[in-house]
């Protein structure tokens, strides 16, 4: 006898649509307010006095420096307390190239770049072998040795410093323009750049580095090779952050370039706001310039109560500022994670 088979329908409910989620609101509205930020910065010549725009470039270098010291520390492991090295060869080669080469000033900057980046090749040769604090001593001593090889050097005047007198050729308002449209750049590349870098598939890498180095070499991330290259981006970003300032200052010795208050004024901004959080590095760049601001004047105290400060967010409160106010509430201003959402028919 012949049956027919029919075949009973299925109910199978289609599976749901992934898709990954990259901004978020919060990141929407923080982008367009940097971009106002930016454009505020760059017209300052048209609203702002003098003393303004210099507060305004000082902060953004502090900004520049803290961002590309939390580069280091914060993801590619390497704590430096020398990054003053590359303040003060960036900021010697503008001066040498404008101030006796007669280029551009501005333009000078720029190409001042050269400097801490060929500097950065030797130097990470040399300490790439260390680990831990003896990489520390040995940025250190790195740019002690910059700070005394500079100071003998007669070209550069030695001991008794520069001044960059090249800049009395433009007006008071060239002048403010120029270094005005620099630092909105110096924001861009540093803050702007290193988000971009850490939404790309190295910040992936970047991460997995912070949160185990041996780990991520065992997944295929070439750890030494990242390392290098990010050494090699925080001194160009430093150095530019050097040449913008001492180019507002117009004046130039060797303790100021390679102040070692270059490293301590990063390391207060990245363990204060939060360490490895681009929104930590803004938190303690606004806290510290205020707290210099108000309670410099106080001297030796002040310093102490920051670094008791510093101290005390090292112990409890690893993630900073930031990392307490991401416990409160989810909102990141430069979101780099990617949420995989569900779209069910």
């Amino acid at each position: 006898m012949n049956e027919a088979l029919v075949a009973a329908p299925v109910d199978a409910a289609q599976p749901p649509s992934v898709r990954v989620q990259r901004q978020t609101t919060s990141g929407m509205v923080a982008m367009t307010i940097g971009i106002c930020v930016l454009i505020t910065i760059a017209s300052m010549p048209w609203w702002a006095s003098q003393g303004l725009i210099r507060d305004v470039v000082e902060l953004c270098c502090y900004i520049a420096v803290a961002q590309m010291w939390n580069l280091l520390a914060g993801y590619a492991g390497l704590v430096s307390v020398g990054q003053q090295a590359f303040v003060g060869v960036a900021a010697y080669m503008m001066f040498v190239l404008a101030q006796l080469w007669g280029i551009n000033p501005f333009l000078a900057v720029l190409l001042s770049l050269i400097a801490p980046a060929i500097l950065a090749v030797p130097t990470y040769g040399l300490l790439h072998r260390l680990d831990g604090p003896y990489f520390a001593i040995g940025t250190w001593v790195i740019a002690e040795v910059m700070r005394l090889a500079t100071s003998t050097f007669v070209y550069v005047n030695a001991g008794a410093g520069m001044s960059l007198r090249v800049m009395t050729s433009y007006s008071a308002n060239e002048r403010a323009v120029g270094v005005s449209l620099l630092t909105a750049l110096m924001l861009l590349v540093t803050v702007g750049g290193s988000y971009l870098l850490l939404r790309s598939r190295y910040g992936l890498a970047l991460t997995a580095i912070r949160d185990n180095p041996v780990a991520a070499a065992s997944q295929g991330v070439n750890v030494g090779r990242l390392r290098f290259l990010i050494w090699i981006a925080a001194a160009v970003g430093t150095g530019l952050a050097g040449a913008i300032y001492f180019m507002a200052q117009l004046r130039i010795t060797p303790p100021s370039a390679y102040d070692p208050n270059w490293a301590n004024v990063a390391i207060f901004i990245v363990m204060v706001g939060g360490l490895g959080s681009l929104e930590g590095v803004l938190i303690g760049a606004l806290i510290y310039f205020f707290a210099d601001r108000w309670f410099g004047e106080y001297g030796a105290t002040y310093l102490v109560v920051l670094g008791l400060l510093t101290l005390f967010m090292a112990l409890f409160a690893r993630g900073g500022i930031w990392g307490l106010i991401c416990k409160v509430v989810d909102a990141p201003w430069f979101p780099t994670r990617r949420t995989l959402l569900e779209d069910r028919p």
